[in-house]
C-alpha cells in the first residue's frame, strides 16, 4: 500500500468513527477528508470497496486490543472479558458494527465488492483470542475451539444489541458466558 492510501484510509476510519460514513457520497466524504473523490476512487475503486477497507481496518484495531489482553498476565479473565465487552458495546462503535454486519451479509451473498471481507473474518481472530486463553491457563488444544465459540457469542450478542437495543439482556448473557469458565 502507498503512504497516501494508508493516510486516506486512516482519515476515513477516523471520520467514520466520529460521524459515520455509510450515508455520505464519495464526493461528500472526499470534501470532509480534504481530497477529491477521484483520489478515493483511484485508491479504493468504489465507495463500497472503501467501506470494506474501513471495516477491515476497524477489525484490525479490535484485534490489537485483544492482543493487548494477552500481554496482561495479572488480570482476571472475567474482568478482561468484561472490559472488552464494554469497549465493543460502546454506542460510539455502533455505526461501525452495523456496517460490519451489513458488509458481512453482502459478502456471504457473494457480492463482489464485499467478498474480500470473508478473508480472515473468523480465522484472523482465533489466534489472538486463543493466545489470551492459553495465557489464562487453558490447554492449547482447547483454546482455538473456545476462541471460536467466544467470537461467535460476541458477534451474536452484538447483533442482538444492535437489533433490540436490550443492553441489560445482552450484558447479562455475556456475563453468564464469561462466568461459565470459572
Amino acid at each position: 500500500m502507498s503512504d497516501e492510501r494508508d493516510r486516506l484510509l486512516a482519515a476515513t476510519v477516523e471520520h467514520a468513527q466520529q460521524h459515520g460514513i455509510s450515508e455520505l457520497s464519495l464526493r461528500q466524504l472526499a470534501a470532509a477528508l480534504g481530497t477529491s473523490h477521484r483520489m478515493l476512487v483511484y485508491y479504493f475503486g468504489s465507495k463500497d470497496e472503501l467501506l470494506v477497507e474501513v471495516t477491515k481496518a476497524v477489525e484490525r484495531q479490535q484485534r490489537e486490543s485483544v492482543e493487548q489482553l494477552a500481554v496482561d498476565d495479572g488480570a482476571d479473565p472475567e474482568a478482561q472479558m468484561a472490559a472488552m465487552w464494554r469497549r465493543l458495546t460502546h454506542p460510539s462503535l455502533w455505526p461501525q458494527e452495523r456496517l460490519f454486519f451489513e458488509l458481512y451479509g453482502q459478502a456471504l451473498q457473494g457480492r463482489p465488492h464485499a467478498t474480500s471481507l470473508l478473508d480472515g473474518v473468523v480465522d484472523d481472530w482465533l489466534e489472538p483470542m486463543a493466545a489470551v486463553l492459553v495465557r489464562q491457563g487453558m490447554a492449547p488444544a482447547d483454546a482455538r475451539a473456545e476462541a471460536r465459540l467466544a467470537l461467535a457469542v460476541t458477534r451474536g450478542l452484538l447483533l442482538d444489541l444492535l437489533a433490540t437495543g436490550d443492553r441489560k439482556g445482552v450484558n447479562a448473557a455475556m456475563a453468564r458466558f464469561a462466568q461459565r469458565r470459572r
